[in-house]
């Protein structure tokens, strides 16, 4: 098996949203490396997708672009994979935006953000998740994988950051709830709760913490988690070799949040 991955995951289509950068380019990466047929969601840059399966074969890539900000985008953005794809085994559901809301703000931007904030990161992708159920039950089952965030467990220490925290506990919430009652089913359900990752979104929390090497100082391992450390994980997940994992939520910080 001529792969980077010790796990082959030949034969499997996944669906990874976000997937133009960061943590959601990485593990579309990681996917593809590994031998899945991967769908990458894009929101507007098409061209960062793209990039991030670079050496992935062409016949086991597609490209959809769709606005997570719209109300049942998530559901157009599925039928056109299925449409494409005709199955799909793992859904990564990564795509989030992180809009501060300080309670200092005004009325406008309080509203704003936050509806903003329910509509891409909870709402958008819990049709998405609903959808993917429906198909892994006459299907035999699949993997749902969500990104939540060390912040959705134990909140975020930026006022201005609480929706974004609000926004990642209903996903961990939700996904225990899939993973609860479906497992019999076949249908696993993993949260993966990273610490602070080396993305565009950590700059923003940088600026905020005073600048990255303070914010780095503040870290047990002095550094922050790569998207690639993820990437793996999600594959490791994607396996499905560990089924009794299923309803878990991994942190990945570093020791940094110990629970």
């Amino acid at each position: 098996m001529s792969r980077n991955s010790a796990y082959d995951l030949s034969g499997k289509t996944a669906l990874v949203t976000g997937a133009s950068r960061g943590i959601g380019a990485a593990i579309a990466k990681a996917l593809g490396d590994a031998g899945a047929t991967v769908v990458a969601h894009y929101g507007s840059d098409k061209e960062g997708a793209q990039g991030s399966l670079r050496g992935v074969p062409e016949e086991r890539k597609v490209f959809i672009g769709c606005d997570l900000s719209v109300p049942g985008s998530a559901r157009e953005l599925w039928k056109n994979a299925i449409s494409v794809v005709g199955k799909i085994d793992i859904l990564v559901n990564n795509a989030a935006v992180n809009i501060e809301t300080p309670l200092e703000g005004s009325h406008e931007q309080w509203d704003s953000g936050w509806e903003a904030t329910m509509q891409v990161n909870v709402l958008e992708p819990a049709s998405l998740v609903r959808e993917a159920v429906a198909h892994f039950l006459p299907n035999g089952g699949g993997v749902l994988i969500s990104m939540s965030s060390w912040s959705g467990q134990k909140g975020s220490s930026l006022p201005s950051l609480s929706a974004y925290a609000a926004s990642k506990a209903a996903v961990k919430a939700f996904t225990q709830t899939i993973a609860t009652s479906y497992a019999k089913e076949g249908v696993l359900a993993y949260i993966i709760a990273p610490g602070i990752v080396k993305t565009r979104m950590s700059e923003l929390a940088a600026v905020i913490r005073g600048g990255e090497e303070k914010m780095k100082s503040s870290l047990v391992l002095g550094e922050l988690v790569t998207p690639d450390e993820l990437g793996n994980l999600a594959v490791f997940l994607a396996s499905g070799k560990c089924r009794h994992l299923t309803g878990a939520t991994l942190d990945v910080n570093g020791a940094s949040y110990i629970r």
